[in-house]
């Protein structure tokens, strides 16, 4: 028997494969009961998740199913049965009979603004109706948005494109398309209502313009310009422009709200430009919470001693610039450095990617390359080599941990036994580990330490090399680490080790590490 003709749970009848993405293939089926055509996501996990991750896979899957099945709308996709099989469940769902707006954008080119405001409606009503019942969506994009040949419109793939979850401390990763996905997303993983509006804003502005507002060449080039620039401007959008514009804004604080969203798409919709009353709202609106926002950060900067978002050093004095605890880092600063951070030759830097304004290529001895802020201090602990803001507070090293691990997560477990078995965390609290899909083998392990008086808060990203394991350390006072968080970014996505020695075992392309000699 040919898949085609698979019969699933005795009573879904496989015809053929109508799509296929990072989480599984979707097949239009014939329901043999109630003699009707459905279809069915059939969920095919990554190969590089371990037994483990497959298993909370799994109920993670059946989860979500649940929560997108308490959806009745009529701008989502019907979620009618999950059916258990030995291996992964099945889902069943609505079949529409459509074309999805990426198809359409591929077959047309740009949309009109009035037609991607009708689109919009449909989409925002379908995610203020999800958020209602507390269901996320995760994975907002033109091939999640199905057009009908009836004209219907309807988002599908509710919370099974990403399918991962605020508090789960292991996750798949970052499915979801970089292209649209929230800035606060790409940093802590943290899906919420706000960064699925972000997401509709992104997919309006590919509807409209025709590219994606952060589109590059490849998903690092990608998440770094998510991290440290504005979205490409838009030139097509017309009377849409305010809603974009509002949509995308990297705090979620000072997105555009639904409704305001909903009041211009009507507009546009119906061919008119928005009311200019509630356009001037808006931008009273984001005046006034970006001053108050300016005063909060103002406080913060105070309190903590930090940088502006160059990494440029502030003129004002700083008593703790010599007492700052740098502890987990193995990095204990000398009394005295002299040697500070200075732009560099690009001469041999790795790939056509070039560091921002104020900062520079650092190559470390052992091969490895990584921007850091120009003006910081710089020195060596061993191996490990260690930059600090000159004010105080940020700290940044980059540390060859040790041989080779099978897997990025085993060799953060190592990593963090190791350090409470030094004494240097005090206090320590695991706030998660996430691993990565994208460049070499690796995760991400966010935690805390320090005293209640000076509580630290530290990121560690953890890659897989063929020859050693690196450590990328960045740890902040508590209350700088929110507003410090695209410089890490920043950091994180430069990050390159070096290339492997000639004949070494390499990743299958999957993100699977290579295989341990010996």
């Amino acid at each position: 028997m040919t898949v085609e003709q698979a019969l699933i749970a005795g009573r879904y009848v496989l015809r053929r494969s109508v799509g296929s993405g990072g989480m599984g293939r979707v097949w239009l089926a014939r329901d043999e009961l109630l003699h009707r055509d459905v279809a069915i996501k059939e969920v095919v996990p990554p190969k590089w998740l371990t037994e483990a991750e497959r298993g909370e896979l799994r109920e993670l899957t059946l989860r979500e199913a649940r929560a997108a099945a308490r959806l009745n709308h009529a701008n989502v996709v019907k979620i009618y049965d999950v059916v258990h099989t030995e291996q992964w469940p099945w889902i069943v769902m609505e079949y529409v009979q459509s074309r999805s707006l990426q198809a359409v954008l591929e077959e047309e080119g740009p949309l009109a603004p009035e037609r991607v405001a009708g689109i919009g409606l449909a989409v925002l009503d379908a995610l203020r109706s999800a958020h209602a019942a507390g269901v996320l969506h995760r994975d907002v994009k033109p091939h999640n948005v199905l057009i009908g040949t009836d004209g219907r419109v309807v988002l599908t793939d509710f919370g099974l494109a990403s399918l991962d979850t605020d508090n789960a401390v292991s996750r798949p990763g970052l499915i979801a398309t970089p292209q649209y996905l929230a800035p606060e997303r790409a940093r802590r993983g943290v899906s919420t209502p706000d960064a699925d509006m972000w997401s509709l804003g992104a997919t309006l502005y590919a509807a409209v313009e025709g590219r994606t507002p952060y589109g590059r060449k490849t998903v690092v080039e990608t998440l770094t310009a998510l991290a440290t620039e504005p979205p490409n401007p838009v030139t097509r959008a017309g009377a849409l422009k305010p809603v974009i514009e509002g949509l995308l804004r990297r705090d979620p604080r000072q997105r555009m709200a639904p409704a305001e969203v909903e009041r211009i798409l009507k507009s546009v919709a119906a061919g008119s430009s928005p009311a200019a009353g509630a356009i001037r709202r808006h931008r009273r609106l984001i005046v006034m919470t970006t001053a108050v926002a300016a005063i909060l950060v103002s406080t913060a900067a105070v309190a903590a001693n930090h940088l502006g978002s160059t990494g440029t050093p502030s003129t004002s004095n700083s008593p703790a610039a010599v007492t700052v605890p740098l502890g987990v880092l193995g990095c204990e600063q000398p009394a005295t450095i002299t040697e500070l951070v200075t732009k560099t030759s690009m001469a041999g830097a790795p790939g056509n990617w070039m560091p921002p304004r104020d900062w520079t290529w650092y190559a470390g001895p052992t091969g490895f390359w990584i921007a850091v802020p120009v003006g910081w201090k710089h020195w060596s602990d061993g191996s490990t080599q260690c930059f600090s803001d000159p004010r105080g507070g940020r700290v940044l090293a980059v540390d060859p941990a040790g041989p080779p691990k099978q897997d990025p997560g085993m060799a953060a477990r190592d990593e963090e036994r190791r350090l409470l078995g030094t004494g240097r965390l005090p206090a320590y609290e695991s706030v998660g580990v996430k691993r990565l899909t994208y460049g070499p083998p690796s995760v991400l392990w966010e935690f805390t330490f320090g005293s209640a008086e000076r509580r630290r808060h530290a990121d560690a990203l953890v890659v897989v090399h063929p020859v050693n394991t690196f450590v990328v350390y960045w740890a902040t006072d508590e209350l700088d680490f929110q507003p410090s968080t695209s410089l890490f970014d920043l950091v994180h996505v430069s990050f390159r080790p070096p290339p492997p020695p000639a004949g070494a075992p390499q990743p299958d392309g999957q993100g699977n590490p290579p295989p341990q000699q010996g």
